[in-house]
């Protein structure tokens, strides 16, 4: 069974460049497009790896990294910060909060698709 991947991010042109990439690599797909939209598709069916931008409308990134912590049932969720916010205290504030991993916009596909398998225990393909 492929693992799933909640994309959270409002930019329409990184979640379909993400979303071909990530498909591509065998993984599902979810896309939140706010938030509160990626609080709601957790709750539903929480995904193996969060990509979660921190600025995106409704709840922020870094809000929704705190809730997915303080819940028990969703422990296993791994997160990746995805976001163009680089600066040390946002990367000290997000793993902080609890995510495993913070990329900064922009990024190598071949370095986020290497921290993404890493993240899920899953091996690069030959």
């Amino acid at each position: 069974m492929s693992k799933t991947v909640l994309i959270a991010d409002d930019e329409p042109n990184i979640v379909i460049s993400l979303e071909y990439l990530l498909e591509h690599d065998g993984y599902q797909v979810q896309v939140a497009r706010d938030g509160q939209e990626a609080l709601d598709a957790i709750a539903r069916q929480p995904p193996d790896l969060l990509l979660l931008d921190v600025m995106l409308p409704r709840v922020s990134g870094f809000d929704v990294c705190q809730k997915i912590r303080e819940n028990p049932a969703w422990q296993h969720v791994r997160i990746v910060m995805l976001t163009a916010k680089g600066r040390e205290v946002e990367m000290t504030k997000g793993l902080a909060l609890g995510a495993h991993a913070y990329i900064t916009k922009p990024f190598s596909t071949k370095e986020l698709l290497a921290q993404i398998r890493a993240q899920l225990g899953d091996p690069a393909p030959p």
